[in-house]
């Protein structure tokens, strides 16, 4: 498993990296594994807004449909749309290819409310 000390975790296995004052965001390595093949990935469009630990889309596999929540709060300024055509990017490449929305965050203090590489992993 793989767990990038340059992001930050929300404990239901999304993954927020800051990049100036947008966050991109995925899913982890952890959460990839245990959910096998990803099918699909529901985003929310551009422009929606996200607030940190609600539900802004899903993402399905052969073996479950399963809520993605948002790690931060913002505005949704980008979504991965190659997602649409392979899914599965982000079981290859969750930290990179593989991520799924880009959020312009509202108050970089809410970061401080997410798992550091090691807090995550013993969460699990």
């Amino acid at each position: 498993m793989n767990f990038p000390s340059d992001i930050m975790y929300h404990p239901e296995h999304t993954w927020a990296r800051l990049e100036g004052d947008i966050v991109v965001v995925g899913i982890s390595d952890y959460a990839q594994d245990q959910l096998g093949e990803v099918l699909y990935v529901e985003m929310p469009e551009v422009g929606d807004e996200v607030r940190q630990g609600e539900v802004f889309g899903s993402i399905e596999s052969a073996k479950v449909v399963s809520d993605l929540y948002a790690p931060v709060s913002g505005e949704v300024v980008e979504i991965n749309e190659a997602l649409e055509d392979s899914p599965e990017l982000t079981n290859e490449s969750p930290y990179e290819d593989g991520w799924i929305i880009k959020v312009s965050i509202k108050d970089k203090e809410e970061l401080n409310n997410l798992l550091d590489s090691e807090q995550y992993q013993e969460s699990l």
